[in-house]
């Protein structure tokens, strides 16, 4: 019986872009630009940005920075399939979506683009999504978090995203033809193993996840999840997080970082702004495969397989 084919097809350099982002949202962009032409100078050509890179991170700033996607994308709807049907959107109603684009053609890499607030004219609505851009500056996928954090630790924090943010509703799997598939995740979603289950089990040899850990819980599970996610599925995981600024609001844990198929952390920034590079490569991921070979021990006549079935994935 042959092989089958590798999961990534040739080694991968990613980089994971710690960004502090302030009140000033072209700053923002312009410091997020600066950041990605480095990151393409050091031979990345996939390169991830933050959650909410073009915004302080704050339930109070997301309809101040929200950016219109399209005008005729309802809630429950593929915002990458109506972009791609509608035409993009205009400078003026996503400025972040133009510098990603125009970055990730200017750079010749795969970028996607953290998270930024997003409003939806027709149902009024805001999420959090994020942009995969393919390196001729095309829209190839779009992800809007499907858990929102609302959290309430005793003498810790208090935060509800849902008092301002909407859901999305769709697992989201981006190919890139010459390296493989990446599934693609924010923040609070990865406290929700099933997401990465099924983006795994559809071919995923990555998972990444911008997101925004605090104080709080960036000791207690930022690399903790990372590690899980890594181990349950055998596949790299990456996740990027904002600098942190004590002058903000909201302290971001930092820490980003890349974790490999055994579930060892490779790569590893600490709270201030900085630069995560680290190489992927199809031969450990078959290594840790071959050691513990748990694609074939699993026991679906016991417990359910959760990538069967009807799966809402982010393009249908």
């Amino acid at each position: 019986m042959p092989s089958p084919p590798p999961l990534l097809r040739k080694q991968l350099k990613i980089a994971l872009i710690q960004l502090a982002s302030g009140a000033d949202k072209s700053h923002n962009l312009a410091h997020a630009r600066s950041k990605i032409l480095e990151a393409s100078k050091a031979g990345a050509k996939l390169i991830v940005l933050p959650e909410c890179f073009n915004s302080p991170y704050g339930t109070q700033y997301f309809p101040k920075y929200a950016e219109i996607l399209s005008t005729d994308t309802p809630a429950q709807s593929s915002v990458a399939s109506a972009i791609r049907s509608g035409g993009p959107p205009s400078e003026d109603q996503s400025p972040s979506y133009h510098m990603l684009s125009k970055v990730a053609a200017e750079t010749e890499s795969y970028l996607l683009g953290g998270s930024i607030p997003e409003y939806v004219p027709k149902t009024r609505k805001y999420h959090n999504t994020a942009l995969f851009f393919s390196p001729d500056g095309e829209l190839l996928a779009t992800h809007r978090k499907v858990h929102l954090f609302d959290i309430d630790i005793p003498g810790k924090i208090s935060f509800h995203e849902s008092e301002v943010l909407s859901p999305g509703n769709k697992v989201t799997l981006v190919d890139l033809p010459e390296y493989g598939k990446v599934g693609v995740a924010i923040c609070y979603d990865i406290r929700f193993p099933e997401l990465a289950t099924i983006a795994a089990r559809h071919g995923a040899f990555l998972l990444l996840y911008p997101g925004a850990f605090n104080l709080t819980t960036g000791p207690l599970h930022w690399e903790l999840q990372a590690r899980a996610r890594a181990v349950d599925n055998q596949v790299y995981v990456g996740l990027c997080s904002p600098a942190r600024d004590m002058e903000a609001s909201y302290h971001a844990w930092g820490h980003s970082m890349l974790v490999d198929p055994y579930a060892e952390v490779v790569a590893q920034a600490d709270e201030k702004e900085q630069i995560v590079y680290a190489e992927l490569n199809n031969e450990k991921m078959e290594e840790v495969r071959k050691s513990i070979p748990l694609l074939g021990q699993r026991r679906f006549d016991v417990y359910p397989d959760v990538s069967k079935g009807e799966i809402k994935w982010e393009d249908d």
